[in-house]
């Protein structure tokens, strides 16, 4: 397999990246059973070689569950950090690490019309395999933007206009008493032990969820959920 590969499986990640047409397409493997629901209303880019689902599963870690769908594709190419939009939310990732809380991160990205994910290029999860499924198709309608350096990105950003909000859930500010503004960078930080220092001292505002429940913090990936509400309900208000 090609070096710039990637390998989606599962029928919504599959069928969402047939459907992109910045995709470049190497080999789709689908059951007979799958193939119907992958090209349903659509006509695909290229030939299925229809399989038994043990053939797609020993292309795979035992416990992935694929649905009969696998699909060998050209990496989308990371945005340049100097393009990102001025006109809608970008996330950005602290050393996020779970391919689980990262695709279901960008699943809430997509549904909130968020126009970038920008993350570091080490301490970040290969963008195929388990987090693709995660996202269930949002990884190809959410551009990702890699850097090399988290803080001097966001150093740059905040030069460039951006807004920066952290979320943390010792924040002294509570998210829905802010005043977001475009262009803005909602900041997440990593499983367990949130942003580290450096990235809470770029911040504009530091920011916590208030929850009135038993339970005071939430997992990355549902807190992500909620913050962007919050957020969006903000911008509206403002505009």
């Amino acid at each position: 397999m090609a070096e710039d590969s990637d390998v989606l499986y599962g029928i919504h990640s599959v069928r969402e990246a047939l459907l992109n047409p910045r995709r470049r397409h190497r080999r789709l493997l689908a059951t007979e059973n799958a193939l119907q629901r992958l090209a349903e209303g659509i006509t695909l880019p290229l030939a299925p070689e229809i399989v038994k689902p043990e053939a797609i599963n020993r292309l795979l870690p035992a416990d992935a569950v694929h649905q009969g769908a696998w699909l060998e594709t050209e990496r989308l190419p990371y945005l340049r950090p100097e393009r990102l939009p001025q006109d809608r939310i970008i996330v950005a990732l602290d050393q996020v690490t779970d391919p689980h809380n990262v695709g279901a991160i960008l699943r809430s990205a997509a549904a909130f019309g968020v126009g970038a994910l920008l993350t570091t290029f080490r301490h970040s999860p290969e963008l195929s395999g388990v987090l693709a499924k995660a996202a269930s198709g949002a990884l190809e309608h959410v551009p990702i933007a890699g850097v090399t350096n988290l803080g001097r990105a966001l150093t740059e950003l905040r030069a460039a206009g951006y807004q920066v909000i952290g979320l943390d859930s010792e924040a002294p500010e509570p998210m829905h008493a802010l005043v977001p503004r475009l262009p803005l960078v909602l900041v997440l930080g990593a499983e367990g032990r949130g942003l580290r220092q450096s990235t809470r001292a770029l911040c504009d505002h530091l920011a916590r969820l208030d929850l009135p429940g038993a339970i005071r913090s939430l997992n990355v990936s549902n807190a992500a959920a909620i913050a962007l509400y919050a957020v969006t309900q903000g911008l509206a208000r403002g505009g």
